[in-house]
Formats: structure tokens, sequence, C-alpha cells
């Protein structure tokens, strides 16, 4: 769980293009999918839970 405080500094970054992207739900910088605003970590348990519209468990 990233601290408040440095998602907090990065929303008032001074340049736009360093933004770094981070998780709506944790607040994790790395693993980001951009489609969804989520990292893998949430991705994973929210499709799991199917609250993520649209995602379906694949099986061949």
């Amino acid at each position: 769980m990233a601290k408040k405080s440095i998602v907090i500094r990065e929303q008032r970054r001074k340049y736009q293009t360093r933004v770094r992207n981070r998780c709506k739900v944790c607040g994790r910088p790395r693993g980001y999918m951009r489609r969804f605003g989520l990292c893998r970590i949430c991705f994973r348990e929210l499709a799991l839970q199917g609250k993520v519209p649209g995602v379906v468990k694949s099986s061949w």
C-alpha cells in the first residue's frame, strides 16, 4: 500500500509528463493497466469477484 503522501505528491507534479500512473485502489505504481486504472494485483482480485465489467476468466 502506497503512502497517501506519495500519491498526493505525484498529483502535484510540476511537469505533467513525469506523473507516474498509480492504481486507484492501492496506489501501486508498478504493474499498472491503463484500460482499467488498476494494478495487476487489484485487477485480479476484482475480476475474480466479478466487479470489473466485461472481464471473464478464460478457459480453453
